[in-house]
This record gives C-alpha cells, structure tokens and sequence, in this order.
C-alpha cells in the first residue's frame, strides 16, 4: 500500500502528532496533510520539529464542516486518510454528548463522503483507515479479553459515538465497496498528552503539589500502551493490513489504576529527589463518573501474528521516558493548563 497524498485528520492532537511526525519523518515521498481545528488539545507545538518539512502540509479546518471537506479532497485528491480527529474524553461526553455526535459520527460520515466523491468507483490503490478505541465493546469483568470478534456494547457518550463511527466505516464497505481498516487501541500513554488524561494530569499535580484525583475504589483497570508503538502499529496497518478487517492494538498491559498511580507517584518522587511516599500523600479519592467501566484488555494477537507487531517497551520503562518528557517540557505543560484548562478542571475536579 503506497499513497501519494495522504491526509492525517487531528494531526496536532496527541497520538495524531506522533504519527505525522513518523509519516513524515519515514515517508519522504508521500505529501503529508494535517487536518485539525487545533481545539483545546490540538498543539502546533507539537510538531516544531516538522513544520518546515517539504513533504508536510498543515490545515486548519473542521470534519464538521461539509463544503469545506468536500473542497480538500477535490483540490488535493487524497488517495490515503488516516482518520484520528475525535472528541475523546469520557468525562467531557457525559457533560456534552451532542459535541461527540456532531464530531464523531457526523465528521467521519463527512470524510467518507468525500472520500468516495472523489474516488467514485476507482478505489484501487486507495485507503481509508478508521482509528478507533476498546471502549466500544463496553467492559469487561475480571477475566477475558476484547477480541476482533467482540459484540459492541458502549456505556458512555463518547464510546457510543465511536461505535456509530465505526459502524458507518463499515457500511461504507460493505454498500459502496470503500476500502477501509479499522484499528480498536487500548489507552495510549506518552509525551505530548493533553493533562485531562490521568497520566499527565497527575504528572502535573504533582509538580504543582496538588490533590491526585482517583475515581471511585480505584480499582479500575485499563490496558496501557506506549504512544509511539502505536504509531508503529498505524504504519503497519496502514501499508499492510487488509481492506475491511480490524485490528486491535494494545499492550498486553493491564493496571489497576491506583497501582498505576503509585507506580507514577514513585517515579515521580524518585526524579524530583523526593523521599519515597511523598507524592502518594497528594492521592485523593472522589466521586466516580456515571457509567464508569470496571476493565478494559485488549487481545492484540491477532495483529502480532499477521503483521508482527508488539509493545517494544514496559509499561515501567515507558512511564519513566513519558514522566522525564514532562519534566524536560515544563513550559509546554504551563502553557496548555493556562486559561480555559483552569476553569475546566476546577468544574470537573472541584
């Protein structure tokens, strides 16, 4: 699989910066689009280090927008999408479900469109690769993993909204013969991550002495993986994996998130030459979220043994490299928790 002009859509986000950067970086001859209305998580700063690069482009613009995603692919005819622009946050769905709606299922209905427009019946040679999350099969009791094969059963705004996308990936398929991918990834971890997360929300309390927010007992579990291997993943799907499959990614790499917490508090304390148990103290346990999900695991065999894919790091040694990302970075982290982040974590977390 081989693109000319490839659009990358929320590419100044988190995880979408990272795959810019190794598009751009690795794939001299594809002319790499960024699309992002650069929102409250979106940050040019993030890709400094390619802004000037010849085959890079950067858009500013809204998936909501249908004209205007109409009009890009006619000017550019972009034979490769990879679609990452999404409203993500659980706790922001359940205060906004509409926002996630119109983003999330209306946005991607709006690139499919104009992806088929262009292309009409010639898709040869064409992609459209949907990234998608585990919180659309909804959650897990103490024992099981999701599997490629697994029923969709969404608790929250947002993992509903990106089921719906989902789906539409697919109809697209299977009415008008669109190639597609899909990819289901596990929590993603890593530098340049918007601190609403819980990794570097409590990377930045600590640094600012402030309480560690944990949702309920505690003792929810996630499966973590490392930014950077999933934009390794994303390369591999992309180039290799097969039309109308799905692929999912994760870590096999499950925390509790209170031992997740200590895990970092640790760390944290070790680096800013604190005595051990320090930052544990600023552990502070507050009222759950509606429809929090008990524990999310991802069964990424399918894509190791087709593709040969797996995490290259711990989830202890990735940590530490995303703990001394921030630490080095301080004043990127000032600068996205300045204005409206305050007022938002003051309503969330007050």
């Amino acid at each position: 699989m081989k693109t000319n002009n490839l659009l990358i859509t929320g590419g100044a986000g988190f995880i979408g910066s990272h795959v810019v950067r190794f598009f751009v970086n690795k794939y001299r001859e594809y002319q790499i689009f960024n699309l992002d209305e650069l929102t409250y998580a979106g940050n040019l700063e993030n890709l400094k280090d390619v802004e000037d690069s010849p085959n890079y482009t950067f858009i500013k613009g809204n998936i909501n927008n249908e004209d205007f995603i109409d009009q890009l692919f006619i000017k550019y005819r972009f034979d490769g999408v990879i679609h990452l622009a999404a409203e993500s946050h659980v706790d922001r769905s359940i205060k906004d479900p509409l926002a996630f709606v119109r983003t999330n299922v209306i946005g991607t209905i709006n690139l499919l469109n104009a992806f088929k427009a262009c292309w009409q019946d010639n898709f040869e040679g064409k992609r459209f690769y949907h990234i998608s999350t585990d919180e659309v099969y909804g959650t897990l009791g103490e024992t099981g993993l999701f599997t490629e094969r697994t029923a969709y059963d969404p608790n929250s705004p947002y993992s509903a909204s990106k089921a719906s996308s989902d789906h539409f990936v697919r109809a697209y398929g299977e009415t008008y013969g669109l190639p597609y991918v899909i990819s289901n990834c596990s929590n993603n971890y890593g530098p340049n991550q918007f601190p609403e997360k819980l990794i570097p929300l409590f990377i930045n309390n600590i640094l600012n002495n402030k309480p560690l927010p944990v949702y309920g007992d505690g003792n929810y579990t996630r499966d973590w993986l490392y930014v950077i291997d999933h934009a390794l993943a994303i390369d591999l799907v992309f180039h290799k994996g097969k039309n109308k499959e799905t692929y999912n990614l994760g870590g096999f790499n499950e925390w509790k998130n209170i031992d997740l917490v200590t895990l970092l508090c640790k760390q944290m304390d070790d680096k800013l030459g604190k005595p051990i148990g320090t930052s544990e103290k600023l552990i502070t346990y507050v009222k759950d979220r509606p429809g929090h999900d008990l524990r999310y695991a991802i069964d990424a065999t399918k894509i190791n043994k087709e593709l040969g894919w797996g995490p290259s790091v711990t989830f202890e040694e990735g940590l530490s490299k995303t703990i001394d990302w921030y630490l080095s970075n301080e004043e990127w982290l000032n600068h996205v928790t300045s204005g409206d982040y305050q007022k938002y974590y003051l309503k969330q977390y007050s």
